[in-house]
């Protein structure tokens, strides 16, 4: 019996900063140190993820605490960029381990971040954030669902991947550093329109690709299953 390949060693898809994103690997993943292994990067996502939750809560009095919530994005997404080439680099075999822990702790760190905006937020907004994190976390159930359908790890979508989006976080932390939390009311359901949108748009883009692949798996068994032909024809022509 033969199986196939596993799909999470790779990804699927461009995001818009993949070129650049690539090259930075490629020159700097040679200077990790040695002592700096790939299962010691992912695991790294656990501090940062900590350190958003205390800046996030030191945010509530003095919401410039958020620039260190910014700095925790930027550490998990070099910890997060070079853990995977590291390992390829030095043949550490992880590969299993390491799509479920970082993709798991990658989950815990966006976790991380809405409960930091959450404690900053004026009273009233909780259940906002409840539906953004269950968005959120709906798109990264999008995603595995879908590998587990085609054995094809796709994170990016319409260019848009988790580089794109750690920009985008580190700007509202700029915005409600700047401009405070008085834009809440106006802000937060529109990022949450924005994000079902999206989730709407990628889960419709996936149902059609997976019912065009059902259909023609249905149609070539029909086909193979028609009356008179040889069980045993490989269909080449002679």
């Amino acid at each position: 019996m033969t199986t196939r390949p596993f799909g999470g060693a790779g990804k699927v898809g461009q995001s818009l900063l993949s070129g650049p994103e690539k090259r930075l690997v490629s020159a700097w993943v040679g200077r990790i140190p040695r002592g700096l292994e790939t299962y010691h990067l992912t695991l790294l996502t656990v501090l940062w993820s900590a350190l958003t939750v205390l800046f996030g809560w030191l945010a509530r009095g003095q919401r410039h605490w958020l620039w260190m919530v910014s700095v925790m994005i930027v550490c998990q997404y070099l910890s997060d960029l070079f853990d995977g080439a590291v390992g390829r680099r030095r043949g550490t075999g992880l590969v299993k381990w390491g799509f479920f822990m970082d993709h798991f702790l990658d989950y815990i760190f966006l976790s991380a971040l809405i409960m930091a905006y959450a404690m900053v937020a004026p009273p009233g907004y909780d259940l906002w954030f409840l539906g953004l994190l269950a968005l959120t976390g709906a798109h990264m159930v999008h995603s595995f669902l879908s590998f587990a359908a085609t054995n094809e790890f796709r994170i990016a979508f319409f260019g848009i991947g988790p580089t794109e989006m750690r920009l985008v976080f580190i700007a509202v932390n700029a915005f409600i550093i700047l401009t405070g939390t008085r834009t809440y009311a106006i802000t937060l359901p529109a990022v949450t329109a924005v994000v079902l949108v999206a989730l709407v748009v990628s889960v419709v883009h996936t149902h059609r690709r997976l019912w065009a692949l059902d259909m023609a798996a249905k149609a070539a068994a029909e086909s193979a299953a028609a009356p008179g032909r040889d069980p045993g024809a490989t269909g080449a022509k002679p």
